[in-house]
């Protein structure tokens, strides 16, 4: 007897799409939002945004802000992925207590950092805020205060009072370190976003809506006060091989070897078309962040536009040499200036001195004790924590 085929074999429950459900959901992704913007009465509020996202943003966040007594001024601009804050507008800037902002200089450019750190103004990045639907995400909906758990507990698994090497491989073959003092670990996990603050509530706040993008396992803010981009060090060193690069239309299927030297990219090995790309495009730029992701119900594969959220998923953020004509051709629009680029991993495994931090590309404080008793106050742990979605 012929063996009967089922091409079309589906043993999964269909998504449930009950209007009364839905607006259950939504809701909860909308008190999220509330939460994670923090308005005040009293606020001076600038929303700095641009010509591509959806005007039903900002009318949102007006909405709230109008409902606190606050109004809020926008403006757009066309250099809004420059990376460098306009002089024009500066005066205004300088005024506000609170700036939601799609524009990159809101993270890159100086002048922004010194008026956060100098006069307290809280800042909300909306890199994956952009269209009102992401209200009707899974990612938004996940507890903000669970994100920060998550991150509190990744953040005590960090070595203290000892220096370290931070150490990622992976089935591809990466071998790459970066060496931590005490005071480097410190300056880095000193930051708001690392001590799991996930709202714009406290002075001088940076943080994501939706949470969360990083905090980084490394970055420059490891120097501190003597932070310097361009300086020539010995804390980085190695060779990476990305899966994925925002920007490339698949994973990589042939290897691709990221190499560096002193913190800066000194060769990209390969004879694939990518791996030529990536090579006049990468050599001399400086690594700026690892970045991991917190967030576990963010899409696992969303790489676009600045590397996945999702547990334990890295980028290598790389402030290139000179802008690239790749990044120009192929997003033109980017949210990110022409000046960068997210290499991507989904699969390593990251180790601070003798303690585990990701596994095979699972964040390991995901299964720590506070972070489960954390998730049973908003449900069930194991779908909380380690459903993710694809």
């Amino acid at each position: 007897m012929k063996d009967l085929i089922h091409p079309h074999l589906d043993s999964m429950p269909p998504d449930n799409r009950n209007e009364t459900l839905l607006t259950q959901q939504y809701f909860q992704a909308v008190d999220n939002m509330i939460k994670v913007f923090a308005i005040k009465p009293g606020d001076t509020l600038l929303f700095l945004s641009d010509f591509l996202i959806d005007p039903r943003v900002f009318h949102a966040i007006a909405g709230i802000a109008e409902s606190r007594g606050v109004k809020p001024d926008m403006y757009m601009s066309r250099d809004w992925n420059s990376g460098v804050f306009p002089q024009e507008l500066k005066a205004v800037y300088e005024k506000a207590s609170l700036v939601v902002s799609t524009w990159f200089a809101s993270i890159g450019d100086p002048y922004c950092l010194k008026v956060r750190k100098d006069t307290g103004q809280r800042t909300v990045k909306m890199t994956y805020f952009r269209n009102i639907d992401v209200l009707k995400t899974e990612q938004a909906r996940f507890p903000v205060e669970l994100v920060g758990e998550i991150t509190r507990a990744t953040r005590e698994m960090y070595p203290q009072g000892e220096s370290f090497t931070l150490r990622i491989t992976d089935p591809r073959g990466s071998d790459w370190q970066a060496r931590f003092t005490p005071e480097m670990r410190d300056n880095m996990l000193s930051s708001n976003r690392w001590r799991g603050q996930t709202t714009a509530h406290e002075s001088s706040a940076y943080v994501h809506w939706v949470p969360t993008h990083g905090p980084n396992l490394y970055d420059r803010t490891t120097l501190g006060s003597k932070m310097d981009r361009g300086a020539t060090r010995n804390d980085v060193n190695g060779v990476f091989y990305p899966q994925f690069a925002v920007g490339f239309p698949s994973e990589f299927h042939e290897p691709i070897g990221v190499v560096f030297e002193n913190d800066r990219v000194t060769d990209v090995t390969g004879d694939s078309k990518e791996a030529h790309i990536l090579k006049e495009m990468l050599v001399g730029g400086v690594l700026v962040e690892l970045g991991c992701g917190f967030n576990p119900k963010a899409p696992r594969h969303g790489i676009y536009p600045a590397g996945s959220n999702s547990p334990g998923a890295l980028h290598f953020g790389i402030e290139l040499k000179q802008p690239s004509a790749h990044i120009k051709k192929v997003m033109p629009n980017w949210e990110e200036p022409p000046i960068h680029m997210d290499l991507v991993s989904l699969d390593s495994t990251v180790v601070a001195g003798n303690t585990v931090l990701v596994q095979d590309g699972f964040l390991l404080a995901l299964r720590e004790k506070r972070v489960i008793e954390a998730a049973r106050a908003f449900g069930d742990p194991v779908d909380l924590l380690e459903g993710w979605p694809d």
